[in-house]
């Protein structure tokens, strides 16, 4: 007993040591650890100083002229007469109009760019896939001014193609509604390639193996399986396109001017009053409407692209 009991009191001590040497090494829990305030969110102050900056002090100076009118005295007061306006004659057929040219522009750039997409996914050589996704980006960036100076001398009634064909015999005239839908889809089409390339990636060869191990036809694993999983990348890419168009405003002013109604056009011409003086609330109020449409597009866009990249990751 006397020997035996230095020992354990040895061992209780050697047990003692390395059991607070175990609880020093342990991490602490994470109820237990001290709160640290987050420091992350400082890293995008100078992005949100920017926005606020370019688009808040823009649109809060719209949102109020377009709520706000000045009689001859000069006292401001808040009317809702303006945004009254947008919605009758010719401004709203202005906003209709834009909504045509683009919708129309958007559904057809869409089903166009599907197969173009497809060929260049399936293509064997990665040298034209790179070509074609290149100029791609370059083209659907192409706009404004210089691509309606482009078609002019194309296109025009004295362009080049328009006098090798004799196409304005035959009708054909640039400056109508077609005309302005063709101009649009030169654009429209090379984004809708860009945005459905990484869609059409992201279909797995297993799933159509698994279509013909089941004897279905081509057809039918586009119908069934391929389709509804690029669906929501299509419309999507659609809302994009819609997007895109109806905001469109220099290529449309240089080569058509006021003669097709749209509501970007409409804007320049009253906030410059070359039709009536004194319009430039609505101009503002007409801006507000355009923005509000802009914020639906982007809404049902970041919910579609959520959705795609469920199925796609």
């Amino acid at each position: 007993m006397t020997s035996a009991a230095p020992d354990l009191v040895a061992h209780r001590a050697v047990v003692a040591d390395a059991g607070a040497q175990t609880r020093r090494r342990e991490p602490q829990a994470p109820g237990r650890r001290a709160a640290r305030p987050s420091t992350g969110w400082l890293g995008v102050l100078p992005l949100l100083a920017f926005a606020a900056v370019v688009l808040g002090l823009p649109v809060a100076a719209m949102a109020a002229g377009s709520i706000t009118t000045t009689d001859d005295a000069g006292v401001a007061s808040v009317t809702g007469a303006n945004f009254s306006a947008t919605f009758d004659g010719p401004y709203l057929e202005s906003l209709m109009g834009s909504v045509r040219l683009s919708a129309l522009t958007a559904f057809v750039a869409t089903v166009v760019s599907l197969p173009i997409a497809y060929a260049i996914v399936t293509s064997r050589f990665r040298g034209l896939r790179d070509a074609v996704l290149s100029a791609s980006g370059v083209i659907a960036n192409f706009g404004g001014v210089p691509l309606a100076f482009a078609f002019v001398a194309t296109l025009g009634n004295a362009g080049v193609l328009t006098g090798f064909f004799g196409l304005a015999e035959k009708g054909w005239s640039l400056y109508n509604f077609w005309g302005l839908s063709l101009v649009y889809l030169y654009f429209l089409v090379p984004l809708m390639v860009l945005t459905l390339t990484p869609a059409l990636d992201g279909l797995k060869p297993q799933w159509q193996e698994a279509a013909r191990n089941s004897r279905a036809t081509g057809f039918q694993y586009w119908r069934h399986v391929a389709f509804p999983i690029l669906l929501p990348t299509l419309l999507s890419g659609f809302v994009l396109l819609f997007g895109s168009a109806f905001s469109a405003y220099a290529t449309a002013a240089a080569m058509v001017g006021s003669s097709i109604p749209l509501v970007t056009v409409k804007i320049a011409s009253a906030l410059t009053g070359d039709v009536l003086v004194g319009q430039s609330g609505i101009a503002l109020a007409l801006g507000m409407d355009m923005i509000i449409v802009a914020a639906l597009v982007m809404g049902v866009q970041l919910l579609l692209q959520r959705r795609t990249s469920a199925w796609l990751s």
